[in-house]
């Protein structure tokens, strides 16, 4: 029987499905993408974007290429609401698409409750497309004098952001660009130490200050305030604090985890709605919450896949099982990194040229 399926969101959890996509024309069945942007751009090569180590063809994906020419329908559009009832997804312009099947690949947002008013060249670490414009921003400003640039959060998004940008400072930029990550009193506080002291040995020698006195309390005015009232200007601020699901998800009223991802089960579907499915950072995994890292989204590539199918099809659901641990690898800039997996730690040029090399191949399997 022919059946509507609908994924929302080009991300990495939906790039398998992206690439069968004729698997399931092929049954008969009818399969529109829905995402804001035509391009998917990979986020573990985000700061080597901004730090000018990739181009932006180097870490996308043409979405909308990939599924047009598999005879699906792509809409450039932002996804604002699920009617459940109905089976309609509401788009941003008003328009509404049925479906039988709906997957959600929506990501995460950064929580910009701090920031007050406008403030000129503020940048969120997420969209991925975000670093490249910042990047390209900072370059034009150091043409005529010194930058003041601010990173304000105290996880790895901050570690590697800052320390890119000083790497792109050094190579691009005719004039100094002064780096100041803000990262509250526990700098990188859920890794072990062996990491935390390794990255704040490398920020520092490349000249990062990191700033631990207090917690930032507002971002006002291009200034960067701290809950002691003392405040910093900066002419760039990078806001890297903790991500959320979007807000589309509760709006819809589809039950949600404590930081408003989609409550999914073992079989990365609905616990209340069986014919919505999702991946990545917009579910709450209920047997075991997972951290927001993108291993988690790409390792649910073939279950998520898989019971898309028999949702369409019929057949046996398939169970996501999450990995214990998982590789870490940070790219702090000028191609140093700093890599950890069970009990191994090591830093510099060779955990950097690792991380490349797999986030290449990654990448280029899934380019057109």
């Amino acid at each position: 029987m022919k059946k509507k399926l609908i994924l929302v969101g080009g991300g990495h959890a939906h790039m398998l499905t992206l690439q069968n996509l004729q698997k399931l024309t092929e049954k008969g069945h009818e399969v529109t993408v829905i995402a804001q942007s035509r391009y998917h751009y990979y986020s573990g090569m985000g700061p080597g974007l901004l730090g000018r180590e990739y181009r932006p063809e180097d870490v996308r994906f043409d979405t909308r290429k990939t599924v047009e020419s598999r005879g699906c329908t792509f809409i450039q559009n932002k996804a604002s609401d699920i009617n459940h009832e109905s089976k309609h997804v509401i788009l941003e312009s008003g328009e509404k698409v049925s479906y039988d099947v709906l997957s959600l690949n929506v990501g995460s947002q950064v929580d910009t409750e701090i920031v007050i008013g406008n403030n000129k060249n503020l940048f969120t670490v997420k969209p991925i497309e975000n670093l490249h414009q910042a990047g390209l921003i900072i370059e034009k400003l150091a043409l005529k004098k010194p930058v003041q640039v601010a990173v304000v959060g105290g996880g790895a998004s901050a570690a590697e952001i800052s320390g890119n940008v000083t790497s792109l400072s050094r190579k691009f930029c005719k004039n100094p660009v002064e780096v100041t990550v803000f990262t509250g009193k526990n700098f990188m506080k859920t890794f072990p130490q062996s990491i935390q002291k390794r990255v704040v040995k490398i920020l520092q020698r490349k000249g990062v200050e990191i700033d631990s006195s207090g917690y930032v309390d507002s971002i006002k005015d291009n200034r960067v305030v701290l809950d002691s009232g003392r405040s910093t200007k900066a002419e760039v601020i990078f806001l890297a604090t903790g991500v959320r699901a979007p807000d589309m998800i509760q709006k819809a009223g589809i039950p949600t985890g404590p930081e408003g991802g989609m409550l999914v089960n073992r079989y990365l579907q609905s616990e209340k709605y069986p014919e919505i499915f999702g991946g990545g950072d917009c579910i709450y995994f209920s047997a075991h919450p997972l951290d927001k890292v993108g291993v988690y989204a790409v390792r649910e590539n073939p279950v998520l896949f898989h019971n898309i199918e028999v949702a369409l099809n019929g057949g046996k659901f398939r169970s996501f099982t999450p990995q214990e641990s998982y590789l870490m690898i940070f790219n702090l800039g000028g191609k140093i990194g700093v890599f950890q997996k069970g009990m191994i730690t090591f830093s510099g040029k060779p955990a950097f040229l690792i991380k490349d090399y797999i986030d290449r191949k990654f990448i280029k399997s899934f380019q057109e």
